[in-house]
């Protein structure tokens, strides 16, 4: 990845032209299906959305955000914004901070494909894990509101919100092993070695314990917008992830912060975290487990290995659509030369639980 994040994907910008759309037309659904909408628009793409596009829609009065499915040809069941928008709709009115939504049109005429439109959140984002923004007593707080979070929406009834259909309760990790190696095969453009070794093994390590949650999929603080002066999330994003599914799986995905060294990812691995005032792994371990009720976290190696495998399946295909063209970020063809040093990390955790 770039060397500044925070300069690449922080912002709006003007629209690249394989990206712009009809306006007015958008203008017209905004006029028929917001509540108090008003026009004028304009309208520019931020930065980031590696996968999505993401825009914002500002008015005289107030300012919006748009999320569509990218154009071109698409991964099956990929960029699902219908989800996005059915998760955030059922999480915001139980006091999680999800962005309010305000519309989804499936109507691919509109602006080219199909896209739904949310309140525009202002507050921090921090793109490095370090957090070298804030000062050192800053940092707990703000590592401690993320897994309190996180453990907050493993905890909420999804039946009673109305998202009991939102995914197949049980064997979660056998259904997300089973289609990401089917993604990454779609979207393979060199073999390597330790994502076949995973394929293969991953299966067969599956722990025993199940349970089933809500789960964001890819929770991180870059999806996640921070009040500007407190430790408080004020909007959780980018839910094209999310379905029912194992809680650990979603907490280690997080966890992988203090794995990753600083070059990827915005990493922690080989940092003095103590002196920079981050929680140790543990901490945040034992936090997680308090909050929730859960006991001691056995399966931390293959709930590892497979979260790196996952995510080196998704940077394969974010870099096979920027070889096509279609990639909503110009920094994703960058992610080509993350694939090869997750898959052997992920391996390394594989061998540490067993492969």
């Amino acid at each position: 990845m770039s060397s500044d994040p925070t300069a690449d994907f922080t912002g709006a910008t003007e629209t690249p032209d394989h990206l712009k759309f009809d306006e007015a037309g958008l203008a017209a659904f905004m006029t028929a299906h917001v509540e108090n909408f008003s026009g004028p628009i304009s309208v520019k793409k931020f930065k980031g959305g590696q996968s999505n596009p993401t825009y914002l829609i500002a008015t005289p009065a107030k300012s919006y955000v748009l999320r569509r499915k990218p154009p071109g040809k698409l991964l099956p069941s990929a960029h699902a914004v219908d989800r996005e928008y059915k998760v955030m709709t059922a999480l915001g009115p139980q006091g999680f901070p999800a962005p309010k939504t305000y519309a989804l049109c499936n109507d691919a005429e509109i602006i080219g494909t199909p896209f739904f439109i949310m309140d525009y959140v202002e507050g921090r984002i921090f793109w490095d894990s370090s957090l070298p923004e804030v000062s050192k007593e800053e940092r707990a707080p703000l590592y401690n509101m993320l897994v309190d979070t996180l453990a907050d929406l493993h905890m909420i009834d999804y039946n009673a919100v109305g998202l009991g259909d939102f995914g197949k309760p049980g064997n979660y990790f056998g259904r997300q092993i089973d289609r990401w190696s089917k993604q990454y095969k779609a979207a393979e453009t060199t073999a390597i070695d330790e994502m076949d070794a995973l394929i293969g093994w991953l299966p067969g390590a599956i722990p025993a314990e199940d349970a089933t949650s809500i789960v964001h999929g890819d929770f991180r603080f870059d999806n996640v917008i921070i009040h500007p002066t407190e430790p408080k999330a004020l909007a959780v994003l980018d839910w094209e992830l999310s379905t029912l599914g194992h809680p650990l799986a979603d907490f280690t995905y997080f966890l992988m912060a203090w794995h990753f060294p600083p070059n990827v990812r915005g990493g922690l691995a080989g940092m003095d975290i103590a002196a920079l005032g981050i929680p140790s792994l543990e901490d945040a371990v034992a936090r997680y487990s308090k909050r929730t009720g859960r006991g001691e976290i056995t399966d931390l190696n293959f709930c590892l290995a497979y979260n790196m495998f996952r995510l080196g399946s998704i940077a394969q295909g974010v870099y096979a659509r920027a070889l096509q063209g279609n990639a909503s970020s110009p920094q994703a063809i960058e992610m080509g030369a993350q694939i090869k040093p997750l898959a052997m990390l992920a391996w390394q955790y594989a061998q540490k639980a067993g492969a």
